[in-house]
């Protein structure tokens, strides 16, 4: 089964992917990491966009399409999940012509519905132990004791530099920007299903298994 996960930055699509990845067996296919992969392991593709970046270029769509195909050559049986392509019209449709070259398509196309005003909140109210990297929140996970790592007994803690109102408003607007034109496409193949990425982790996931076992 080959999916694509939708949902603004803070949304839970990684959290959500990686249960996917160990409950089901699913290759999550981020195009972020196989770059930096192909680029460290200096494959011919990986060079091509080494070479484009180092000229301070974006890469290609071409190049991001040899590295799916590749990476999809090497997943065998196991469902794939696709996060952060694509991203365009254009990229949806070179998708399917390579899902359809290996006998393969895109069962769902599953969007983590979330409220912009509460998204912030979620984000801007994260920190982490600079020890251990235990994750807490200002409004639903405190220390229990103030200024206490819960697991390593640390007193220091940190946030992220990107983690401002700022910040998270602008990933959203980016967000809305790229997948404003993919909707539509798969809207049309019937292939959209929207869960609420709003709920509790538990909750997202069995409202994903659920899509999935539909």
């Amino acid at each position: 089964m080959d999916i694509i996960l939708l949902g603004p930055p803070g949304a839970g699509k990684g959290t959500q992917a990686q249960r996917l990845v160990e409950n089901r067996g699913m290759v999550q296919m981020s195009t972020g990491d196989m770059l930096r992969e192909a680029v460290a392991k200096g494959t011919p593709t990986g060079l091509k966009a080494k070479a484009v970046m180092e000229a301070g270029e974006l890469v290609s769509d071409a190049i991001v399409s040899a590295l799916i195909g590749e990476r999809l050559d090497s997943v065998g049986a196991s469902g794939a999940i696709f996060d952060g392509f694509p991203r365009t019209k254009h990229q949806a449709e070179a998708l399917e012509i390579l899902l359809a070259e290996r006998g393969r398509k895109l069962d769902y196309v599953i969007e983590l519905v979330v409220d912009e005003e509460a998204l912030v909140d979620r984000i801007t109210g994260r920190f982490t132990c600079a020890n251990c990297g235990a994750s807490y929140h200002d409004t639903f996970k405190l220390p229990a004791v103030e200024g206490t790592c819960d697991v390593c007994g640390s007193h220091d803690f940190k946030r992220r530099p990107d983690d401002n109102e700022q910040t998270v408003r602008t990933r959203m607007a980016e967000y809305r920007a790229k997948t404003a034109p993919i909707l539509p496409f798969y809207e049309d193949k019937g292939l959209v299903r929207r869960v609420d990425g709003m709920a509790n982790v538990k909750a997202v996931a069995a409202a994903i298994d659920a899509v999935l076992d539909s």
